[in-house]
C-alpha cells in the first residue's frame, strides 16, 4: 500500500537496467532465504515434541518453534524471564500516516497463540502474561531434559485453563440484604445509691418543668424582644382558681447542706442583740453602762431638774 500510494502521488524516476537487476536479485535472495527459513522451521516444528515437549504442550509446536528460533536455542530460551518472553516476536511497525488504533504494542508470538486468541479481547493481555510465565517454567524444564513425555507442560496448561476460567467467571450477584432487626431491648444499666443520687442531682427541676409547660389556646409572651418564641411558660402564673401556682421545690435537686452548717446558720447573730431574735422586751437595748457611768448620769439628771 505504501508503494502504491508513493507511486501514485510522485512522478517517479527512471531506473537503470543495472540497478534494476540488483534489485531483482536482492528480491530473489530474500524469497529464497524465506523459503529456507520456513523449511527449517517446519523441520524443527516436526521435532519439537522431542526437543521441547513441555513448551509445545502449552502454546503449540508452531509458536514454540518461533520462540526458540528467535531466542537462539532452547538453552537461551530458558534464561529469558517471563516479561521478556511475552514480547518475543513483537515488531515495531512504521506507520506512514496510517492510523495506529488497531496496532497492539508489546504483543509477540505468545499473544497470537491459540490459547490466548480463544479468549475475549479485553482479557487477552492478562491471559498472555499468565501463558508467558508458564512457558518460562516449561522451557527451564525442557532445558534440563526432564519430563520428556510433556506431563509438566500439560499440567501447566491445565493451570492456565483454570486461571482463564477464573478470569471469565462472572462476579457473584449481590443479594439485597434486609436491614437488621432493631435492638430495642432494654440494656443493663448500673444501679445503686450513688447512681440514683447522681440522677437526682442532674434531673430537671420543678422550675424548669413549669417554664417548659405551655397553656393551650393562649398567646405566649416572649421573655426577650430579640428571641422570638422564648417564654417562661407556666412559671408564676395562676391556674383555673386564680391562685398563684408556685412551683414546689424538689428535695432531690436541692443543694445539700451539712447539719453543722445548718446549726451555725440558725444560731448566728447578725447586727448584735435584738428584740426580734431574742425573747427580751421592746425597751431592751444593746448599750451597756458601768456603775460609775450610772452614778454620773443620775447626778447630771438631778442638776438639770433643779435648774
Amino acid at each position: 500500500m505504501v508503494v502504491s500510494v508513493t507511486a501514485s502521488t510522485t512522478q517517479g524516476q527512471r531506473i537503470e537496467q543495472e540497478e534494476l537487476d540488483c534489485v531483482m536479485e536482492a528480491c530473489d535472495m530474500a524469497l529464497i532465504l524465506n523459503e529456507k527459513k520456513l523449511k527449517i522451521l517446519g523441520y524443527v516444528e516436526s521435532r519439537m515434541s522431542f526437543i521441547a515437549p513441555n513448551v509445545s504442550a502449552i502454546v503449540g509446536s508452531t509458536v514454540a518453534t518461533k520462540l526458540m528460533g528467535l531466542a537462539g536455542g532452547l538453552s537461551a530460551l530458558s534464561k529469558i524471564p517471563a516479561c521478556n518472553m511475552l514480547v518475543l516476536g513483537a515488531q515495531r511497525k512504521t506507520l506512514a500516516g496510517f492510523s495506529s488504533a488497531a496496532i497492539l504494542p508489546h504483543t509477540g508470538f505468545i499473544f497470537y497463540s491459540d490459547l490466548v486468541q480463544s479468549t475475549p479481547p479485553d482479557v487477552r493481555r492478562k491471559v498472555a502474561r499468565v501463558v508467558a510465565a508458564k512457558c518460562t517454567l516449561a522451557a527451564r524444564v525442557d532445558s534440563f531434559h526432564e519430563s520428556p513425555e510433556g506431563d509438566v507442560g500439560q499440567d501447566l496448561r491445565d493451570q492456565v485453563q483454570k486461571k482463564i476460567d477464573k478470569i471469565l467467571e462472572p462476579p457473584p450477584v449481590k443479594s439485597a440484604k434486609p436491614l437488621p432487626r432493631p435492638d430495642d431491648a432494654p440494656r443493663k444499666k448500673r444501679g445503686g445509691r450513688r447512681v440514683r443520687k447522681m440522677k437526682d442531682r442532674y434531673a430537671i427541676t420543678e422550675i424548669r418543668k413549669q417554664a417548659n409547660r405551655m397553656t393551650f389556646g393562649s398567646i405566649q409572651e416572649d421573655a426577650y424582644q430579640d428571641d422570638l418564641g422564648f417564654s417562661t411558660g407556666q412559671l408564676g402564673k395562676g391556674g383555673a382558681s386564680g391562685s398563684v401556682r408556685a412551683p414546689t421545690a424538689d428535695k432531690k435537686t436541692q443543694v445539700s447542706i451539712s447539719k453543722r452548717l445548718q446549726r451555725q446558720i440558725h444560731t448566728a447573730v447578725f447586727g448584735g442583740k435584738s428584740s426580734v431574735k431574742g425573747a427580751a422586751s421592746g425597751t431592751a437595748s444593746s448599750v451597756a453602762f458601768t456603775p460609775l457611768q450610772v452614778s454620773f448620769n443620775r447626778e447630771t439628771l438631778q442638776f438639770e431638774n433643779h435648774s
